[in-house]
């Protein structure tokens, strides 16, 4: 077979095959097929609150074991692991693309130090008479420094509709920035007339009233940010930024949102959400939080 006829063979091969076929020295290799999960995922408005089947074929390269098994599963990449990382990505959030969550499942995999490279598979079976799906290959190179990525904890000031407006904004943000990355939080606006029937409409309205809150407070200072996913928010920690939250994406997207979108309830499920070191509320009454939280008057 040439060369091009062989890489065609491969690019539509299982992930297994294709493993057999790049390694360049012999490895062993787990593998998982015709695993399927419902879920809700799409880019599209019409896949929004519902479900669609995936397929998820993964095979894993794993490093050689340099003791005896001894039937040991605890010395073994087990199969629980493979199904497990793409069970709690699928639970972490609401995504839209098929590749971010075929890499986050790989950087998951990978995680583990057994697994050298992962070939994955998704499949989407349910949007026409034909499987929509997307194939990666990744390896610890790939994936190296996430895990450190990922210990980035922020500093949350919440701050209340007076503290948005008020003059002492560039002093405080003088005193909260530098033990920690800072993102601020807004009490969010009054309702006003924007009120509907519909509740998913309704809950569109709230969240958007706070985004357009965000970028109004990021005109008053320039060494404010806003940021309305999570990539956003975990590179503007790294850079030293300071953001805003802008809660409409991550909440519309979360696969468990907060209960209400009022103030406190927002800032609470965005603490736990981020893994926040503490909380500084400016104006307002502190919400029940279970970290370190002190209180700004005004």
């Amino acid at each position: 077979m040439s060369d091009t006829a062989s890489e065609i063979t491969q690019a539509f091969a299982h992930p297994e095959e294709r493993a057999a076929a790049m390694a360049t020295a012999p490895l062993d290799r787990i593998s998982v097929r015709d695993h399927v999960v419902e879920v809700e995922i799409g880019a599209f408005q019409v896949e929004r609150d519902l479900t669609q089947r995936l397929s998820f074929d993964v095979a894993v390269e794993v490093a050689p074991v340099d003791a005896p098994l001894e039937d040991d599963v605890d010395r073994i990449l087990s199969y629980d692991k493979v199904t497990e990382a793409i069970a709690i990505e699928l639970a972490s959030e609401r995504l839209n693309l098929l590749e971010t969550l075929a890499d986050n499942i790989a950087a998951r995999i990978l995680a583990e130090p057994q697994a050298m490279r992962v070939f994955l598979r998704i499949e989407k079976l349910d949007r026409g008479p034909f499987k929509l799906g997307v194939e990666i290959v990744r390896s610890r190179a790939d994936v190296a420094g996430r895990a450190e990525d990922q210990n980035v904890r922020p500093r949350l000031a919440y701050l209340s509709r007076a503290a948005q407006s008020s003059n002492a904004l560039p002093q405080w943000l003088d005193d909260l920035t530098g033990e920690a990355p800072l993102i601020l939080c807004l009490e969010p606006p009054i309702a006003g007339d924007h009120t509907v029937a519909n509740a998913r409409a309704q809950l569109n309205i709230d969240l958007l009233q706070v985004d357009q809150a965000a970028w109004t407070l990021m005109a008053r200072d320039e060494r404010l940010n806003v940021a309305n996913t999570r990539t956003e928010l975990d590179w503007a920690m790294k850079q030293g930024h300071v953001s805003i939250w802008a809660p409409a994406k991550m909440v519309l997207d979360a696969t468990t949102p907060p209960e209400t979108v009022d103030g406190a309830a927002l800032v609470a499920w965005f603490a736990a959400e981020m893994d926040a070191l503490d909380l500084v509320v400016i104006g307002a009454d502190a919400p029940a939080l279970d970290l370190p939280c002190k209180t700004i008057a005004i």
